[in-house]
């Protein structure tokens, strides 16, 4: 029954969509732990990877460049060779239908959602070494050893070596054309790619590395690539330095002579020089070559009809330049990925600068406590805070207990007119709260004082009316004659009436 073009369509179309519905689904849980995180990456982009990878199909199936869509189309309409009958390619399609549920009497309905279900249950196999920590650290203990065993490395801790592997442009062009150094900046690539690949599963490194491509050969043809400026030569005889041997390796002819007379002369005829002789005269004119120009060297080392470093050494340019490119553009990419990476490197620094006060038992301890810590972490955010009577939380995130939310009235609700109707939950808050910044000032724009006669008291109205019984037992509102009585002399001075009898009695008025 799934066998005919159309069904496959279908079944494809019907994939595609229930693994987006999976992965918004998946995607709309947040992880508690770094385990989960990576857990959830990869389930999204395998399903990323099947989406795609089905689309392809479907894309192949409508271009039907074997006319196979096109033919089971015009079958399910009737047409044949003889004309068109739909009548008879309806009940072909029936007895079809029929012969197979015959064959398969307990064919049943499979729900295809419990299948997909079980997708975001899965826990990829993800490949981590133990110093990595689920991917936590770097592990770059073999590519440090190589490190410090080259001729372009240093001898210094591994603390160290996280610092400078991450910068190119330290080491001298002159070593950064050697094959040693490629070999390491190769090895030194793939792993973070490999690294970064396991840990951002989602990220799409060749758009990344496409882009990183394109401004590098823009600045290699305008000579602003850092530490090539030159356009991979130091000078203008960086190029002839190099031959098939790589003459930086040995410190001796008699370590060159090792090579074997072959490759001594097919090195020589690279250079136009002389090839014949025993090895040790070859090995003693192809050794002058490491620290002497060209077109510097005697010519009786050439051969006859050589045209020496003008005619082999343009070539040999043309090749180390080519290699120089490559070595940059390795170099760019290292540094495109430690900078995507920049806070996995500063954690495997501090991880490494502590495991070095640390013993074996003490950093064992610590990752078991760091493993049961994350699981825990995990268990913690799964668990629901049962919480039924809906009792305030305390500072540990839990219901504080039920006799101390009884013992200090928690749960009764106060509110205060004067501080503009706020809430305050407990006996204990309301009573503070006449002390404080909102009750004062509402008093204030009342004009009234805040003064312990108006504790307890909420409503504006009742505070009112307190303040008008205040102020009549002390006398302020009580009419005073002497005080209030004006008068008034002959030049229109205005007194009050005991002031005027004063000044009267002393006949200054």
């Amino acid at each position: 029954m799934s066998s005919t073009l159309l069904e496959v369509t279908r079944a494809a179309h019907e994939e595609v969509e229930r693994l987006e519905r999976l992965i918004v689904k998946d995607l709309q849980n947040e992880p508690p732990s770094n385990k989960d995180r990576l857990f959830q990456s990869h389930r999204v982009g395998h399903m990323i990877d099947t989406i795609v990878a089905t689309t392809e199909k479907l894309i192949e199936v409508y271009e039907d460049k074997d006319n196979a869509r096109k033919d089971e189309i015009a079958a399910l309409g009737g047409q044949t060779a003889t004309g068109t009958n739909v009548f008879s390619a309806f009940y072909d399609r029936l007895k079809e239908i029929r012969e197979y549920h015959r064959k398969h009497p307990a064919a049943r309905v499979v729900d295809a959602n419990e299948e997909y279900e079980e997708l975001l249950k899965e826990e990829p196999q993800i490949e981590f070494s133990g110093e990595e920590a689920f991917g936590r650290y770097l592990d770059m203990h073999e590519l440090y050893h190589q490190y410090i065993n080259c001729k372009f490395g240093e001898p210094i801790e591994y603390s160290a070596y996280l610092d400078v592997f991450s910068q190119p442009e330290r080491i001298s062009r002159k070593l950064k054309l050697t094959r040693q150094y490629k070999e390491y900046l190769e090895n030194l690539l793939e792993y973070l790619v490999y690294f970064f690949q396991r840990t951002e599963p989602l990220q799409d490194l060749d758009r990344i590395f496409a882009k990183v491509e394109g401004d590098f050969e823009e600045e290699w043809a305008e000579n602003k690539v850092e530490g090539w400026e030159n356009g991979g030569q130091e000078n203008g005889h960086g190029a002839l330095q190099n031959t098939v041997i790589d003459l930086d390796y040995y410190s001796s002819i008699e370590e060159l002579m090792e090579v074997g007379p072959e490759k001594l002369k097919e090195a020589l005829t690279a250079l136009g020089l002389k090839s014949g002789g025993t090895i040790q005269q070859r090995a003693e004119r192809l050794f002058l070559t490491k620290h002497t120009l060209l077109d510097k060297l005697d010519k009786k080392h050439f051969a006859k009809g050589s045209r020496g470093s003008e005619q082999n050494g343009v070539g040999m340019a043309i090749q180390q330049t080519d290699n120089g490119k490559d070595i940059a553009l390795m170099g760019v990419k290292l540094k495109k990925l430690c900078s995507l990476l920049e806070e996995v490197i500063t954690r495997t620094k501090e991880n490494v600068e502590k495991k070095q006060a640390l013993t074996y038992e003490e950093m064992e301890a610590e990752r078991e406590e760091e493993e049961t810590q994350a699981d825990t972490e995990s268990d913690d955010d799964e668990q629901q805070i049962y919480n039924p009577l809906k009792l305030p939380m305390g500072w540990d995130g839990k219901p504080i207990p039920y006799w101390l939310y009884k013992l200090h009235g928690l749960g009764q609700e106060f509110k205060c007119e004067i501080c503009g109707n706020h809430s305050y939950w407990g006996r204990r808050a309301f009573e503070r709260h006449f002390k404080e910044w909102r009750h004062q000032h509402g008093m204030r724009c009342l004009g009234i004082p805040n003064t312990k006669n108006f504790n307890e008291i909420t409503s504006i109205q009742e505070a009112q009316e307190l303040w008008e019984r205040i102020q009549e037992r002390s006398g302020v509102n009580k009419w005073r004659p002497d005080l209030e009585e004006e008068y008034e002399d002959k030049e229109g001075n205005i007194y009050n009436k005991k002031t005027y009898a004063d000044l009267q009695r002393q006949g200054l008025i």
